[in-house]
């Protein structure tokens, strides 16, 4: 089944995305992702703690049981902050399986759409690496945002900026599987208000127990659908054309 024509004001593109995604979630490429992704992240978080630990005791080691108690503290801190973080590096974690969540959403959606012709394996590395700094930046800049008072409006912003660097940096990765990396910035900038908006519904979905673990999961399948939503209209083709003149040379307006 191929997506049908697309315009960024209706009111699917913001809610077929996710719901599609939800309902493979049972999809075994799905599950080996999220397991990869929990496992990897968990030790990540691990190692940190374990080193704010051990460097904390080593720090105050002439102090007694006050070096045990600040790196215990410490570690402490490190898995509440873990808690927040999560999400961006599970994200991070599951932009290097974006190519085997995409087959499996296309082979389930949309099989009789032509393969694209995506961007080489070296921009597709750059812009990983990009968007992993990116994504742990504006996620350690939200939680600085939320301690703005009042809390609501610091909750606010932290999840508005939350929003844009888990949407935007899922999108581009995905786009890049089916176009040059300019072409993909481009069509981004057409979708940025949906694509703000699933990035929106993950951070909110990674503040909740247990979904927050299929989270980057589910972003990247839903922006698998909003790139397909665009593929054969009018507006698509003419993004990507007004792209080519200027691959590998210009830089683009802006991809924020």
């Amino acid at each position: 089944m191929s997506g049908s024509a697309f315009s960024p004001r209706t009111g699917s593109a913001f809610w077929t995305p996710a719901l599609r995604a939800i309902d493979q979630l049972g999809d075994r490429v799905f599950l080996g992702v999220v397991l990869h992704s929990v496992v990897w992240s968990a030790v990540a978080f691990a190692a940190l703690a374990a080193g704010v630990f051990y460097g904390g005791h080593a720090l105050l080691s002439g102090q007694g049981w006050l070096g045990w108690l600040a790196g215990a503290a410490g570690a402490v801190g490190t898995l509440v902050l873990s808690l927040w973080l999560f999400l961006p590096l599970a994200t991070v974690i599951a932009t290097l399986f974006v190519e085997r969540i995409a087959v499996a959403v296309e082979l389930r959606w949309y099989p009789a759409v032509a393969p694209g012709r995506p961007a080489s394996l070296w921009a597709q590395a750059q812009d990983g690496v990009i968007v992993g700094v990116r994504i742990l930046a504006m996620q350690a800049l939200a939680l600085i945002a939320t301690l703005i008072p009042p809390h609501v409006t610091g909750l606010a912003i932290g999840w508005l900026i939350a929003s844009w660097a888990v949407g935007r940096g899922l999108f581009v990765p995905v786009a890049m599987l089916r176009m040059e990396r300019p072409a993909a910035l481009a069509l981004y900038r057409r979708l940025r208000i949906p694509v703000i908006f699933q990035g929106g519904l993950l951070t909110a979905a990674g503040l909740v127990p247990v979904l927050n673990l299929f989270a980057p999961v589910l972003g990247v399948a839903a922006m698998v659908h909003l790139v397909h939503r665009a593929i054969g209209t009018t507006e698509m083709d003419r993004v990507v054309a007004r792209a080519a003149p200027v691959l590998g040379h210009a830089r683009p307006r802006s991809d924020i």
